[in-house]
This record gives structure tokens, C-alpha cells and sequence, in this order.
């Protein structure tokens, strides 16, 4: 039987702390699985739900973007996959008569964990002007009211239309054509705030802001290079994918600030060995200190210079432009600097080149721990540089693999969600659909809350997400989510953003990936695509949490008709009617679509073309792939001072919280902790078990303060610190952000830790 959600929010400020794991999976995760999937869905929907995850002819997992092997398990999915599936397929109801119960005021003070427990949203609500209470809403009406405030702004920039990266191809494709439509490319995503730096620095270099290697090149790696990222909590069916490589020969390089389980030891529980034992799978572990890759690879990469016959001169002459530059600037790398950047041992440099030296296929793989800091894309195309010199892209086994997080992010962006629009693409949507889509860039993220926060965009709609809690700080955030004339999120849950409203607000319920979306012209399917590339379909296989949902396709299609009028000429109806019709226009629009619904058809879909891997081509302003001679960035300490890295428990997905556990670091029952590194709490008198408050300190002078924060004695790099998000995004200043890329520096945040009051 599923279980009540929580009456009360549980006690969050004393967490109980234990020994770190040092193997993840297993037996361990397996009854972590079915107890909270039990709880949430009960025992006969859970099997029925979970057999259906990742299959071909099941639903895409709503939690990361791994991609799926050809032969694929029964089980084909993770314990966190696992969760985020049981969240949405609940048997748990939000009401009417839930949000008559609490109100607004009520649920803001409520914490992130409880406000998700409460279950799947059942109904339209809308918050009036000077009201603190949601009412039902019906969706006629609701249309209504977003069109009266999108026709009354003076300009169609002041709106912003958000995506998280849940959403679908088909309903991304509607809505940036309903947005352009009406006159904005103000399309900030969630890619903003996570791999914008990747894309950034890649489409530079190679000329693609993808990662360049599918899952086959992992397994035939001959070394793999994990850096900033842990993918036992964060993308766990990677581990398998790991574990394959390890089993046809390659060797594992950790980097990372924390020691993290899933990188240690793999007890892969689709195996009898996996049961017991497991897998080691990292060979080297480099505790690098945070922010210290780039200096790394910029000594790596002198280092690789000065071996003889170890360049690939003729990959190089034939394929690459900027050598010399970058040579030049190798060169001047410096062992000391680098050491200290780092806080890496020389031997273990030494040995980490000798691995690549010996290796002729490298894949480096890089997750949020080398994209939001301030120096991210230098960092990044010096990774670039370090695999240009070996020849490490376009050839099997080898390449750049950013590893995305939600499930469509990737796909989204393919889709147009940019407020930067490639001139290609909005000619390509101009011919067909006979319109002059704006030119001007639109805001991302950040630009979007200063726009909100400065009363430039009165206007909010969010496609998916949590978008106060996602984003950095969270004090400003608030305030100018609040200076909105309307807010209105597309959701299947309750969150935070819900409850941080614009004058008035709208919570428009929406299908799940788990749900049967039955429209009109029959049963319907949606397509994804994945962190490597590869598009296929998704089709929900459970009755509908409500009847009273709709689709995104159906909100995008039933608003632009509202919002547009009669006269508007995209058939928004047929779209409504029958998704094949949409596909049908992304084949004519985006590159690498063609024939889409015939090539969808296939089951586990298609790869999607990609110059770099497939032909050597680079399509960039040099038509070669670009070497970058960056000047080496690294953070520098002030006296006293931690470097903090916001990071997710194991029982958390982005900022979806499932538990209060996290359990590889030994961290229970609370999350309001900051691990720091037993030297580092000597030297600050920090003992274990005491509470501080978290300050940040930026040129801006202003305090940013989070209070109550156990302090964990953890192995962490010396000078660096770790704690969760959102509930440290407030430390975040909203300007501090990378450079190019405009993302959130929220990797790098330099502190001061103070004894709390509630010590």
C-alpha cells in the first residue's frame, strides 16, 4: 500500500552523521528502491511502472539524460531513476481542497521535501491579485488570464517563457514557435544554469556544443577521464557503462574535490558479482581543489608537447587551427603554480600522463563541477586542447562526453529553447511557417531575473522546473519573481515557485512521461533526446493522475490560439490533435531531422548527426577544430576562507528532494550540512558536530547568509568545503557568473564560516 504524505515538515536541523560508503549500488540501493517506490505507488503499480522504464517501447526515465544500450535489462533503470519515476507515478493527490487548507503564506514556509511529498497536482489553480489562497480555475480561463497580461505589455520582451529540461521535443518545438510567434526570443532554459559553459566552449572549438562520443565509445576507451562529476548519485547507469569499459581494458581517472562512492567501488545489482564484491573502477584519484582543471590540463597538455612522438602531428596539421598559439602559452605552464592551483602531488601528475601516454583512446566525461565557475569555458576548451593533441575526436572510443542532467535538456535545446537563436534556425522557421521571427537575443537566465528584478519583464511562464529554487540568489530571486504582474508554472508537482509569486499566479497541471496522453487523433507518444545524441520515443502506459490534465503540447497549441487569435495561421489544433504533424514540421526545421516520424518508428530511435564524430568536419568559423591559449584561472583564497561547491544528496534530483539522506556520505535524517576537511576545521576551530553559519563574501559587499549549518569533518580537498543546494543557492550572487557562458558560478563561492546561534 503507498503510504500519507507527511503531515508536518520533519525536523531538518540535526542530521545524524556515520562513516562515508566507499561502494555504491548493490543490495543496499535495491531496498532503498522498492521501500521508497512502495511508498509512493504501492506494490502492484510499482512493478507495472518500473518494467516500463527506459524500454523501447516503454517511457524515458524523467530524472537524467544517460543514454540507453541497445540491449537493455528488464530493469533498465537506477535507484534514483527509480525515484523520480515513483514521485510522479504517486498515488498521492494535491486538491482543491488541499490549497483551501494552505495557504500561500503557508506553503512558503514550508520546506522543499514537504511541499514535493504531497503528491501529483489534480486541477488548474489560480491565485488572484491580493489573495492567499489558490482557487480552481478552469482552463478557458485560465488561457484567459494569461492572455490579458500578454497583450497588455507594451512589448512582447517583457515576457519570459522558461523550460525546464523535463519537457518534450514536440512541446519545446510549439513552444519557441508560440514565443517567436509573439515577438520574443526571451527563452532562458535550465541549460543556463548547468551546461551552457560546455556548449559554449565546444562550439567554439569543434563547432558543435554536443559531446562528441556515443555510449559504444566508452566501452572501447582505453582510458576515461572523470572530472567534476559524481555519477553514483547524479547518473548512476553510467556506472555500468564504466564498468564495461573497465571490463574490455580501460583504466579510470577520478578528478574531483570529494571522494565519491559510485567512483570507488560498482555493485552493479544486475549481477551476481555485482551482489557481493563489485567493481573497482577508478585507477587514479586526483583531489584536485576546486576550480584547479585548467591549470591541470594546461600542464598536461606542456607536459604531452614535450614527449617526443607524442602529438598526433598529423591530426593536427590536417584538422586543427591555433596550434601554435596554444603551444606557445603550453609551454609557459608552470609545475609549482599548477601544484598549488591544484593541490595535486607531482607523482600523481606524473602517473596521471603516463596513463595518457599509454592510451590511444581517451573520452573525457565532465558534469557541473567544471562548468559553473567563473572560468569554466577556458577550462573546458583546454580539455579540448588536451584531446585536439592526440587526436581524441572523431575517431571510435574517444571524444568529449559532457554528461547532461534532466532528461531532455539536450533535446530542448535542439529544438530551438535559446534566447540566442542561430540565424539558420530562425530562417529555417521563417520559410516555413511564413513569419519574420525576432532577431534580437532574448534573455537567459540571469538576465531574465535582473529583467524581473528591475521591472523590464512583467510577464513569467515556466514550462517545467522549480525555477526559484534552481536559481542562484535565492533572496533576489524571490524578490523579483514577486515584482511579476503574472507568474504561471506548468507542473505535475508542487514546489517552492509556487509559493513566490508574481501579483497574480497560475498552476497549470500537466500529463507526466509516465501517463497515457490521449488526444483527439488517438493515443500519442513524445520524443526525447539523450545526453549523447540519440532521439527516440516515450509513451506513458498510466491513466492519467486526473482527468483534469493536459498535455504540454496541448497547453502550448490551446494557448497560442488564445493568445495569437483566430486569425493566426499555424494549425495549433491539428498540432493539439496529432503530434505526428508537429514532427512532421521539425524535419523541415532542424538539421539531422529529416523523414523524424519514420525514423522514430524504429525502436531505441536514431543518433543524430555530429560532424565532428562522424566526418572529422569541424564546422566552425575556421571550418577546423580550434586550439585556445586562455591565460590559467584558478581561485585564490583570502585568509580563513573555505571554497564551497553547492552540490545534491543522494536522495535529491536537481531540486527535487525525495529524503533527507545521503546516504554514501554517511549523512542521515537532515541536510543542512557543510563538509570540511578535518586540517582545515582545526585550523578554523571548527569541531565536528558544531553549527556555523555560511557567509559569502563577493566584491559587491553584500552579506549572504546561511544559518545552521552542522559541520561535517569530511575528506574533502584542503581549502574546500560542500553542501547542498538549493538551500545554499542564497550564498550565490546573481552576478557572479562564468564568463562567455553567463552561468552561475555556483561551484567556486568563497566563505566564512561563523558560529550559529543555534549552536
Amino acid at each position: 500500500m503507498a503510504t500519507k504524505p507527511p503531515q508536518g515538515d520533519p525536523v531538518q536541523d540535526a542530521p545524524k552523521v556515520a562513516e562515508r560508503k566507499r561502494a555504491a549500488a548493490g543490495l543496499p540501493a535495491i531496498g532503498h528502491t522498492l521501500r521508497m517506490a512502495h511508498q509512493q505507488m504501492g506494490v502492484k503499480r510499482t512493478a507495472l511502472t518500473l518494467l516500463s522504464v527506459n524500454q523501447k517501447d516503454g517511457f524515458d526515465c524523467p530524472g537524467c539524460a544517460w543514454p540507453e544500450p541497445e540491449h537493455r535489462h528488464k530493469a533498465e533503470f537506477c535507484e534514483n531513476g527509480a525515484k523520480a519515476v515513483a514521485e510522479e507515478a504517486t498515488l498521492r493527490r494535491v486538491t482543491p481542497e488541499f490549497f483551501a487548507a494552505h495557504p500561500v503564506s503557508d506553503l512558503a514556509r514550508r520546506s522543499g521535501y514537504w511541499l514535493g511529498q504531497q503528491g501529483r497536482l489534480t486541477h488548474p489553480m489560480y491565485l488572484p491579485e491580493g489573495a492567499d489562497h489558490y482557487e480552481p480555475v478552469s482552463w478557458e480561463r485560465a488561457f484567459d488570464i494569461v492572455a490579458e497580461e500578454l497583450t497588455a505589455l507594451s512589448s512582447p520582451d517583457e515576457a519570459v517563457f522558461y523550460t525546464s529540461g523535463r519537457t518534450s521535443n514536440e512541446a519545446a518545438f510549439l513552444y519557441q514557435l508560440f514565443a517567436r510567434k509573439l515577438g520574443t526570443n526571451n527563452l532562458p532554459d535550465c541549460s543556463n544554469m548547468c551546461h551552457e559553459s560546455s556548449g559554449s566552449a565546444l562550439s567554439e572549438t569543434i563547432g558543435v556544443g554536443k559531446g562528441s562520443v556515443l555510449l559504444e565509445d566508452l566501452h572501447q576507451a582505453d582510458l576515461v577521464v572523470v572530472a567534476g562529476q559524481n555519477p553514483g548519485t547524479n547518473h548512476p547507469r553510467m556506472l555500468s557503462a564504466l564498468e564495461k569499459a573497465k571490463a574490455n581494458g580501460a583504466r579510470i581517472v577520478s578528478v574531483n574535490p570529494l571522494p565519491e562512492a559510485g567512483l570507488e567501488r560498482f555493485k552493479n545489482p544486475q549481477t551476481p558479482k555485482g551482489l557481493t564484491t563489485g567493481t573497482s573502477l577508478t585507477d587514479l584519484f586526483l583531489q584536485i581543489r576546486i576550480g584547479g582543471d585548467q591549470a591541470l590540463f594546461r600542464l598536461l597538455n606542456k607536459l604531452i608537447l614535450d614527449t617526443p612522438g607524442a602529438v598526433d602531428e598529423e591530426f593536427v596539421r590536417a584538422h586543427t587551427h591555433g596550434f601554435h598559439a596554444f603551444a606557445e602559452a603550453a609551454r609557459a605552464a608552470d609545475w609549482d603554480e599548477t601544484l598549488a592551483a591544484t593541490g595535486l602531488a607531482r607523482e600523481d601528475v606524473e602517473r596521471f600522463l603516463r596513463m595518457v601516454l599509454d592510451s590511444e583512446r581517451i573520452v573525457v566525461c565532465w558534469a557541473m563541477g567544471l562548468t559553473q565557475h567563473k572560468h569554466s569555458v577556458p577550462m573546458i576548451r583546454e580539455i579540448v586542447n588536451f584531446l585536439l593533441l592526440r587526436g581524441n575526436i572523431g575517431r571510435p572510443g574517444a571524444g568529449v562526453c559532457p554528461v547532461r542532467g534532466h532528461s531532455n535538456v539536450q533535446g530542448d535545446r535542439t529544438m530551438g529553447i535559446f534566447e540566442r537563436p542561430a540565424p539558420a534556425f530562425l530562417d529555417a522557421l521563417e520559410r516555413e511557417f511564413g513569419f519574420a521571427p525576432p532577431r534580437e537575443h532574448g534573455y537567459d537566465v540571469v538576465r531574465a531575473i535582473r529583467a524581473l528584478r528591475d521591472g523590464e519583464a512583467k510577464v513569467f511562464f515556466a514550462m517545467g522546473g522549480n525555477f526559484v529554487s534552481a536559481s542562484p540568489d535565492t533572496e533576489v530571486t524571490e524578490a523579483a519573481m514577486r515584482r511579476a504582474r503574472l507568474t504561471v508554472h506548468v507542473s505535475t508537482k508542487l514546489n517552492r515557485s509556487h509559493a513566490v509569486t508574481g501579483a497574480r499566479a497560475l498552476i497549470l497541471p500537466t500529463l507526466g512521461r509516465t501517463e497515457r496522453d490521449l488526444q483527439a487523433g488517438g493515443e500519442q507518444f513524445v520524443t526525447v533526446e539523450d545526453s549523447m545524441g540519440m532521439v527516440h520515443a516515450s509513451r506513458g502506459r498510466l491513466e492519467p493522475a486526473s482527468p483534469h490534465l493536459l498535455s504540454e503540447p496541448a497547453i502550448v497549441c490551446r494557448l497560442a490560439r488564445r493568445v495569437l487569435g483566430a486569425e493566426d495561421d499555424v494549425p495549433w489544433e491539428e498540432f493539439e490533435k496529432d503530434y505526428a504533424t508537429v514532427r512532421d514540421r521539425i524535419a523541415r526545421v532542424v538539421p539531422g531531422f529529416e523523414d523524424f516520424n519514420a525514423r522514430v518508428a524504429h525502436p531505441g530511435g536514431f543518433a543524430l548527426p555530429h560532424a565532428p564524430r562522424d566526418e572529422r568536419r569541424f564546422p566552425t568559423a575556421t571550418g577546423k577544430a580550434n586550439f585556445t591559449a586562455a591565460p590559467v584561472e584558478y581561485p585564490h583564497l583570502p585568509e580563513g576562507r573555505l571554497l564551497l561547491q553547492t552540490l545534491r544528496s543522494h536522495d535529491q534530483y536537481n531540486t527535487t528532494i525525495y529524503g533527507l539522506d545521503d546516504r554514501y556520505r554517511g549523512i542521515r535524517n537532515g541536510r543542512r550540512v557543510v563538509l570540511v576537511n578535518p586540517d582545515d576545521a582545526e585550523a578554523l576551530q571548527l569541531a565536528d558536530g558544531s553549527y556555523v553559519d555560511l557567509v559569502s563574501e563577493w566584491k559587491d559587499g553584500v552579506e549572504r547568509r546561511a544559518p545552521g549549518f552542522r559541520v561535517v569533518h569530511y575528506p574533502t580537498a584542503r581549502g574546500c568545503a560542500a553542501a547542498y543546494y538549493p538551500e545554499t543557492n542564497v550564498l550565490v550572487p546573481l552576478d557572479a557568473t562564468a564568463d562567455v557562458s553567463n552561468t552561475p558560478a555556483s561551484k567556486s563561492v568563497v566563505v566564512r564560516l561563523e558560529q550559529s546561534a543555534t549552536d
